[in-house]
């Protein structure tokens, strides 16, 4: 108990190893490069914004300390592929590693692949009872997630190629904001079954995945979604480089939450019990992930009332996507509050996390289809 009290007493910089001072210093160089390279293109909010970022990195980086090596990974992936485009974007139909691995396109098409391999072996794992297939399911979400953050990073950097007043972040459109919901929904999974100790529960949360990834093979063989398109107006701000990250770590959560609680449900009535962790041990992961996203749900919501007051001189207009992300957040208070203040736990909320992701389906992609307003630019 006495070296428990003394290790939490302990100053932070006294519990890093030099590993996290190693790669603190790898994220605030490369911040650096970028600050040198680009500062003369940023305003100070985008200024802002990459010092934040670097800050948050490194904070990710030694909080989870898998992000350390998948980051760097992710990013040095990324840093090869544009490296062979020797400023051409031509170059993705004629170099052979730009074409088949490497370029935006190419590496989420390998995501998808990756990702979908990964559900039908975890699927293969939980049945089988196999650890070693297990892992693979893990190993293979992994890299999945690589492929998608190299592909982003890539699609970045092609979207200037184009044209300087073309460039922007990818999370513009439906395409883009859907791979960053896999890629952060599979991390955040990840983050959870490692703290945990238990992968059968991957073989329900990419399931979820999948769907998303069965969209953007079908938006970008049917749409075309993947070509890139300049930014229309309204999108043409800073806000969206942290408004909609924040947004889709609130989305991920809830999606990986409403999956946890089928599970769940299957385990209390019996089917897989043997095989999935145990209800409680669903209930709590569920919590944990509704926990976080309600926090960053939150934290976007307020950046969208911000970022509307800039563009449209209001803080909230009423607008049916601004009204569904309120019912969204509303939603996910109550299960809080009713799970925090009157103890629930168990089915109930499993069934109420479930019916939850159909609401904030609606939110992302329903009002999308079926309603106007302000919000319209996110169309199919």
């Amino acid at each position: 108990m006495e070296l428990a009290q003394s290790f939490v007493e302990q100053p932070l910089y006294k519990r890093l190893k030099p590993s996290d001072w190693l790669y603190a210093v790898l994220v605030l160089v490369a911040a650096g490069q970028a600050w040198r390279l680009y500062n003369p293109f940023m305003d100070g909010y985008e200024q802002a914004i990459l010092a934040g970022s670097a800050i948050g990195l490194v904070a990710l980086g030694w909080f989870w300390k898998a992000w350390r090596w998948f980051f760097p990974l992710s990013a040095s992936v990324a840093l090869l592929g544009i490296s062979l485009y020797h400023g051409e974007l031509a170059r993705a139909q004629t170099a052979f590693w730009l074409k088949f691995l490497l370029s935006s396109q190419s590496a989420i098409m390998w995501m998808c692949t990756l990702f979908f391999l990964a559900t039908l072996v975890y699927w293969a794992g939980l049945l089988t009872r196999s650890a070693m297939l297990s892992r693979m399911g893990s190993g293979l979400t992994w890299a999945a997630a690589v492929m998608g953050g190299a592909g982003l990073f890539v699609r970045w950097y092609e979207s200037y190629l184009i044209g300087s007043d073309v460039g922007h972040i990818p999370v513009s459109n439906l395409y883009e904001v859907f791979i960053l919901f896999t890629l952060i929904t599979a991390l955040m999974y990840l983050y959870y079954e490692a703290r945990f100790a238990t992968r059968q529960a991957g073989a329900f949360v990419l399931l979820v995945i999948s769907a998303a990834v069965g969209f953007i093979l079908w938006y970008s063989f049917d749409r075309q979604a993947h070509e890139i398109q300049p930014l229309i107006p309204a999108l043409q701000s800073w806000w969206m480089k942290i408004h909609v990250p924040a947004n889709f770590v609130g989305y991920g959560a809830f999606a990986m939450s409403a999956m946890l609680g089928v599970a769940e449900l299957l385990v209390l009535k019996g089917v897989l019990k043997d095989r999935l962790p145990s209800a409680e041990v669903l209930d709590e992961m569920m919590y944990k992930a509704i926990s976080i996203g309600f926090l960053f749900f939150t934290i976007a919501t307020i950046l969208g009332a911000m970022w509307a007051a800039d563009a449209w001189g209001g803080y909230w207009s009423w607008d049916p996507k601004e009204t569904w992300a309120l019912i969204v957040w509303l939603n996910y208070a109550a299960w809080l509050h009713i799970r925090l203040v009157k103890g629930w736990r168990g089915e109930p909320l499993a069934w109420w996390a479930v019916i939850g992701l159909l609401v904030t389906t609606f939110a992302f992609l329903g009002v999308n289809m079926y309603l106007t307003g302000l919000h319209s630019y996110g169309g199919l």
